[in-house]
């Protein structure tokens, strides 16, 4: 049998190609070309329906040696005694003698030069291993190109792992498809939702595109959650197992141990990535020892039905959607989908717990990071906790709990999402959903919306005092003080803020927030013209963050010093205090301490005689805020320096060159923004800085509106 190469010349072999079937890969291809032509055996692994068969057959047509490529399709074949005899088969040979299959094998290939490829040798892999070695043993012009889910662990074996397609080419794929069914596409943003949805699997791709003759794409995308009953049919002549999903990811399924199908279907709890840890308590028992959990996982692994990542919060591990969405069903089988839900709620409720403990800590990064990596799992326990009536104070508390991460690392809006359902729910205990309250209270400062922010607190405090939970009354009235903070209520603000401290005090509790709430105080202080008081609570927090190496809470401190210095006539102590500031809050994704330290410098840059710098900056925090709520919170006092920089900046430079300036920093995205003021030296003024703090707003007003809140926290909108 015959197949044409790229340039018209025969290739001799039993390989099947359509010549313009494939589409994509080019930097796959390109890796397993440089494979093959460093190793005489080369594995392509991957999970069912990647693509490994046709990516396979493609470079094997590319590299076809001179007595051709020859497939094996070893789907069919149960016995491995009969292998030997499905690659004679492959290879066209008949032999009538008393010799053994292995030897007609070695007499043919011994004096040849040609590729074998071995296509879908997972269940047969210690049989093939052997053939493989023998072969290549005695026959040195051949290479074998193996396909399947796990490696030969053959000496020499050079591996190629095998991803779902990339967003762009798995679009790529599914017009492509389509078209040749003369099947028109539709909606663009549908294609890509469709794409994402199925993984990038070009299996699923192909039989999804398979039924737009018949479903539009958005109509596809509302079956999906039965994707293994909508995605049936596909080619006449595809094989037996790529007919179906259901049939692809069961012929995985089936080649598992009962032992690897039991972790498979527990494994479906988790949404995204997991740790091993998290994997031996919540999937470890009933059948299954969390000591054997490692090595089941490592089967499970080598099959492709699990990969590895190794990523900023340590290696991690993951199935597919749709690998999930079929282990999920053999869950549910098994009458065990109740019981592993709720391990994993415990388990991410035990993690947020330890999380928010060790918010205090020199791991602040690390558990910012972590926590980012464990957002899908969290909320599935959110989701769960949130909807059991029995347990539901176990969900007020995981909200809660993670009011450092929707504080700050940018999650106002998710965080205030699950508040909110949690505070709705009577649990019957008061201390979690106190907690949720005055969270929720926090998160709708920060954003700027007043009303329910204050309705919040005020409920808090009640029931507070009504269960003599004094921890809750002091949170309560910490951010009861930081929204008169922001509101300009600067003689309310003081009162409130002094009296949460001393609360605080009083019970012996110190953290991030205790730490903010004197920040908070000192920033009064400051805007009140007591420069002195606001720098020694500074100072003294700053001393507190080093001892502990708390790094959220120091960047406040770090602000209020700035503001402080510069108002006293220092830009350029002013200056390291907030690249010290920037740098700290940007790692956080904090926008809003990176957009206060942005404002902040501007009016540090004018002062160093830069205007148009100063201007470039400005217009920077200003595409930053819509993302952060109202610009510099509504407030009259935070909004001062940027006026006084603005006035500055335009009559050094005119309008016309200012808003230029304004334009080009509004042109910045935030990394290239935090990367441009950083860079600047530390440098002696060039002229006169203001002295004294900024002129005072007339008779502090009692209530604006602002938006989030100001020298607190660190927390970023999420939009």
């Amino acid at each position: 049998m015959w197949d044409l190469r790229h340039d018209g010349t025969p290739v001799p072999g039993n390989l099947p190609l359509e010549p313009d079937a494939f589409v994509g890969r080019a930097a796959e291809r390109a890796e397993l070309r440089r494979a093959l032509d460093g190793s005489r055996l080369v594995t392509v692994t991957g999970v069912g329906g990647v693509g490994k068969s046709r990516l396979a057959a493609r470079v094997a047509a590319d590299c076809a040696p001179p007595d051709g490529v020859w497939r094996v399709e070893l789907a069919p074949l149960t016995d491995p005694e009969f292998l030997d005899y499905a690659v004679m088969e492959a290879l066209g040979l008949t032999d009538h003698t008393t010799r053994s299959p292995r030897e007609s094998l070695l007499g043919h290939v011994t004096e040849r030069q040609l590729l074998l490829v071995l296509d879908g040798c997972e269940h047969l892999v210690e049989a093939c291993a052997e053939l493989v070695a023998e072969l290549l043993r005695r026959a040195p012009g051949l290479r074998v190109l193996a396909v399947g889910r796990r490696a030969l662990s053959v000496a020499g074996e050079r591996l190629v792992a095998l991803a779902p397609l990339g967003e762009e080419e798995a679009v790529r794929l599914l017009e492509v498809r389509a078209g040749q069914r003369a099947v028109a596409c539709g909606d663009e943003g549908e294609l890509r939702e469709l794409c994402r949805r199925l993984d990038g699997l070009p299996l699923a791709i192909e039989l999804a595109a398979g039924r737009l003759g018949a479903l539009s794409p958005g109509q596809i995308l509302e079956r999906l959650d039965d994707r293994f009953r909508l995605l049936t049919g596909g080619c006449r002549d595809a094989l037996p197992r790529h007919r179906a999903l259901r049939t692809a990811i069961g012929w995985s399924h089936e080649l598992c141990t009962p032992g690897e199908r039991l972790l498979w279907a527990r494994l479906s709890v988790f949404a995204g990535r997991f740790d091993l840890e998290a994997a031996e308590y919540v999937c470890g028992g009933d059948g299954l020892p969390a000591e054997d959990v490692l090595d089941v996982l490592s089967a499970l692994l080598a099959q492709s039905v699990v990969t590895r990542e190794d990523t900023a919060a340590g290696v991690r591990y993951r199935m597919l959607d749709t690998l999930r969405a079929y282990g999920a069903e053999w869950l549910e089988a098994t009458g065990e989908a109740e019981r592993l839900r709720r391990r994993h709620r415990d388990w991410y409720l035990g993690f947020a717990t330890w999380c928010e403990l060790d918010w205090f800590s020199p791991r602040q990064g690390e558990i910012a990071e972590r926590v980012e990596a464990e957002l899908p799992n969290l909320r599935c326990a959110l989701e769960y906790g949130l909807a059991e009536p029995d347990e539901a104070h176990l969900g007020q508390h995981l909200a809660g709990s993670l009011w450092f991460y929707w504080v700050g690392c940018g999650r106002l809006s998710e965080g205030r999402r699950w508040l909110e359902q949690a505070v709705r729910l009577d649990s019957g205990h008061d201390q979690s959903r106190l907690k949720a309250l005055w969270v929720l209270g926090y998160v709708a400062i920060l954003q700027g919306d007043t009303v329910p922010a204050l309705a919040a607190l005020q409920e808090c405090r009640r029931e507070a005092e009504r269960a003599a939970c004094p921890t809750a009354l002091a949170y309560a009235e910490h951010r009861t003080g930081c929204l008169a903070l922001v509101s300009d209520d600067m003689l309310r603000a003081e009162t409130l803020l002094r009296s949460a401290l001393e609360r605080y005090a009083e019970i012996g509790e110190l953290n991030s927030n205790v730490l903010m709430g004197q920040v908070e105080l000192a920033m009064a202080r400051a805007f009140q013209g007591d420069l002195p008081d606001a720098v020694r609570l500074c100072e003294d927090v700053r001393r507190v963050c080093d001892d502990h190496g708390e790094r959220w809470a120091r960047t406040y401190a770090l602000y209020v010093l700035a503001y402080a210095a510069w108002s006293e006539g220092d830009p350029g102590t002013a200056r390291e205090l907030l690249g010290d500031c920037l740098g700290a809050a940007h790692g956080f994704s904090d926008l809003l301490g990176s957009v206060l330290s942005l404002e902040l410098l501007a009016l540090v840059t004018a002062a160093e005689g830069d205007a148009a710098e100063a201007a470039v900056l400005q217009g920077a925090a200003r595409r930053m805020w819509p993302s952060v709520g109202l610009p510099l919170f509504g407030s009259a006092y935070y909004n001062g320096p940027h006026e006084l920089c603005e006035r500055t900046a335009r009559e050094r430079l005119g309008d016309e060159r200012y808003e230029e300036c304004v334009r080009r920093g509004e042109g910045l995205g935030r990394d290239e923004a935090v990367h441009r003021a950083l860079r600047r030296p530390v440098r002696p003024a060039r002229t006169p800085a203001a002295r004294g703090p900024l002129p005072q707003p007339p008779q502090a007003p009692g209530t604006q509106e602002p938006a989030a809140s100001p020298t607190r926290k660190g927390g970023e909108t999420a939009g």
